[in-house]
Formats: C-alpha cells, sequence, structure tokens
C-alpha cells in the first residue's frame, strides 16, 4: 500500500490562503492538461501523479506541499566577490528548513528567469539591472516536504557580479525570516560559515544544486 501523510496544514490554512489545491481526491483532476504542461514528463498509476524523482517514502498524500503533482519554481543564485573570496546570497527560510537560495513558484504563464529575478526582489530586496544570468536546465528538487505524488521542479538561474567594493545590501522579506552573504569558496565552507555564523544549515533541497554550482 504504501505510507500516506499530507499535513494539516494543506487541508485548512493552505486551502483558506489559497496556496492548496483545495481537490483532495487526486483521480478528480484533469491530469491530461497538467501532464501537457509539466516541465519534466510524469507518469500516472490508477489515476494518481507520480514523480520522476520518487520514491521519496510517502507513496499517497501531499506531504508538506499543497498542490498535486509537479509545482514549477525558479531559484536565483547569485555571486559576488571580494579580495579574492566568493560569496552567495541566501536566505533563512521562515518555515524552519534552513537556508536556501532566493526564489518560489511561477506565476500562471510567467518565465522562469522572469520569476527568479522577481523572487530575488521579494525575498532580498536585491535590484539588479544589466548582468548577464545563465539559465541552467529544469531539473527535479529533492525537496524533504515532497511526496511520490507532490513534488517540485526548479529552473535555476545563475549571476555573477564579479569583484565589488562592498557587498550589496539586502534584508529579508516576504516568506524569507533575513537574508545574508555567505562565504562560498566551496559547498563545505559554505554549510561551515552558516553554521558558525548564524547556527544555520543548508536547506536539505538545495544541498546538490549548490554543491554543482560551487563544484
Amino acid at each position: 500500500m504504501g505510507a500516506t501523510y499530507t499535513h494539516p496544514d494543506v487541508l485548512t490554512r493552505g486551502v483558506q490562503e489559497g496556496w492548496a489545491d483545495p481537490q483532495e481526491d487526486p483521480t478528480r483532476i484533469d491530469w491530461a492538461a497538467r501532464q501537457q504542461a509539466a516541465a519534466i514528463p510524469f507518469r500516472m498509476i490508477e489515476g494518481r501523479p507520480v514523480s520522476p524523482g520518487a520514491p521519496t517514502g510517502i507513496r499517497y498524500g501531499r506531504g508538506e506541499l499543497g498542490h498535486w503533482g509537479e509545482q514549477q519554481v525558479a531559484d536565483a543564485i547569485v555571486f559576488a566577490h571580494i579580495d579574492g573570496r566568493r560569496w552567495v546570497l541566501m536566505v533563512e527560510r521562515d518555515d524552519g528548513h534552513g537556508w536556501a537560495i532566493p526564489g518560489g513558484c511561477l506565476d500562471p504563464g510567467e518565465d522562469p528567469l522572469a520569476a527568479a529575478v522577481r523572487e530575488l526582489e521579494e525575498e532580498t530586496g536585491l535590484v539588479l539591472e544589466r548582468v548577464s544570468w545563465e539559465v541552467l536546465p529544469v531539473r527535479i528538487v529533492p525537496d524533504p516536504r515532497a511526496t511520490d505524488e507532490a513534488w517540485m521542479v526548479t529552473t535555476p538561474a545563475v549571476t555573477d557580479l564579479g569583484d565589488v567594493a562592498q557587498l550589496p545590501a539586502v534584508a529579508g522579506a516576504d516568506d524569507a525570516r533575513r537574508a545574508e552573504w555567505v562565504q562560498a569558496g566551496t559547498y563545505d565552507a559554505l554549510a561551515t560559515y552558516l553554521e558558525e555564523t548564524f547556527g544555520g544549515r543548508v536547506f536539505a533541497a538545495h544541498e546538490e544544486l549548490l554543491a554543482e554550482v560551487l563544484g
């Protein structure tokens, strides 16, 4: 049968605030339309969606996520350098899941890069103009909140501000408790800096992505 789990907030606060799908039975959803719009193809079993990254250990339900099936997000990875040291901009999530790359869900019809830039400004206050972005391929997010039936895919966008006299001012907003520049010569250095400076840890969903881009 497999484990089943949906956080109580999904069916109460999530529906009331509009971030959760009010439909509790996924077999009643028009999956043909959702599969056609998906960034990463996924299969169906007995009328229920199955993540291309499955298994998660939770076969049924939505975990801590509000939607059924795929949710598309975009993340903004911003680097800057001072005196030969590389820094990356991160935010402390307000849900207790740790420190993450700024990012969030795409609005209907929104381009992933536009979403990444918008989320960057909303969560950190940083407005970047006349910078070059590298948009990385879309990928499934190993999100600890996900299940086999509810998952996230992201399109990461990377920019490097190069050498700067001082790091641009940032401040946490929206669903970010705070925003900070973090030393990031390597992934291990980043994780150590977060722990020693802020008593924090990397959001599990972004560990693999950060390790790759910091290579």
